[in-house]
């Protein structure tokens, strides 16, 4: 039987998530938005039954899209042209090209994507900081990070206020920016009308700074725009990343927090999560945690990601009081 023609992509994503199994799209579905989740349920539901040649069409459009993505992530866009048109020929190329999003190919400041932070801070130091805040915007955020922490603290706050208020921003803006970089690092010219920044990109950004640095930046913060400033600080420390944490700090969250929410927060969580729970309970308690996720039977999804985020609500709480520490930037804090 031929493959189906004409699938929007929702339909092809529902197809890839059957394809997977059903641990592998749960594992897909923890990086995704209520609503997203809910939308693509609803196509899963309705493919009744998928036919081979359908399947492998949308599997093997998938694998050409992640090829080359990770082509354009370790040389730009037209090194993934170049490379794709040897192995496949030029139209194959750039159908496969094309099925990525425009933003791909256009995507600003990618070679700064390859340089140096340290180089980039000399060129973007003196800037204005919302020139700054829409560089590092478009960085990887431990390049971000490093810019970031290596300004002046009043300037600090002002590029991470800007990058968190951030919304859209005008191909000419974009391009007279990315021109002045251009000049200076050797640039690839970008004519996107783009998204960029907002209050995620900043939580990302300050994730790989030093702790004075985030808490010089969440204190100034917190006196311009408390509201702002509460919403980062919510969102720099997720569920997940309870691994972070040595077995003695878990075992002091799992004193501070509530038992019913710590049986919800677990009732979706990894396996790592999880282990690491358990692992630092005495077996008495963690059986009891156990028949306590197992009795809760379907629970809504907004009710976990609540729990969640109370249990996280602790772990800041905690470390605000210097009881506990997060490792920071993916390097070891030093506890003297």
């Amino acid at each position: 039987m031929p493959a189906r023609q004409g699938l929007t992509g929702r339909q092809k994503a529902a197809i890839l998530l059957i394809a997977l199994g059903q641990e592998a799209a749960s594992e897909v579905y923890k990086h995704m938005r209520v609503e997203e989740i809910e939308d693509l349920t609803l196509d899963i539901a309705n493919q009744r039954r998928v036919d081979p040649a359908t399947r492998d069409q949308v599997i093997a459009e998938f694998w050409d899209m992640i090829t080359a993505q990770n082509y354009i992530d370790q040389g730009g866009i037209e090194y993934a042209r170049e490379v794709l048109e040897r192995a496949l020929g030029p139209q194959k190329a750039a159908d496969i090209l094309n099925r990525l999003t425009v933003s791909l190919q256009v995507r600003p400041f990618d070679f700064a994507r390859r340089t140096d932070p340290g180089q980039l801070l000399n060129f973007i130091q003196n800037e204005h900081p919302q020139t700054i805040a829409l560089v590092l915007a478009f960085l990887h955020p431990d390049q971000a990070g490093a810019i970031l922490s290596s300004l002046p603290p009043a300037r600090q706050v002002e590029v991470a206020r800007r990058l968190a208020t951030m919304d859209r921003t005008s191909p000419d803006v974009l391009r007279e920016v990315e021109s002045i970089l251009e000049h200076r690092v050797s640039a690839v010219a970008s004519q996107e009308y783009a998204a960029a920044g907002g209050v995620e990109s900043a939580v990302e950004v300050l994730n790989h700074t030093d702790r004075a640095t985030e808490r010089t930046i969440l204190d100034a913060l917190a006196e311009q725009d408390p509201e702002l400033a509460e919403e980062i600080k919510r969102r720099m420390f997720t569920f997940d990343d309870i691994v972070l944490l040595d077995d003695r700090a878990i075992q002091q969250v799992i004193r501070e927090a509530d038992q019913k929410d710590l049986a919800l927060a677990l009732k979706t969580a990894s396996e790592e999560v999880s282990a690491r729970i358990f692992k630092n309970m005495s077996k008495r308690a963690a059986d009891m945690l156990k028949e306590d996720i197992q009795y809760l039977g379907p629970v809504r999804l907004r009710d976990v990601e609540e729990a969640q985020q109370r249990i996280v609500g602790v772990v800041r709480r905690l470390e605000d009081a210097g009881e506990i520490v997060i490792a920071r930037g993916g390097e070891e804090e030093i506890v003297v």
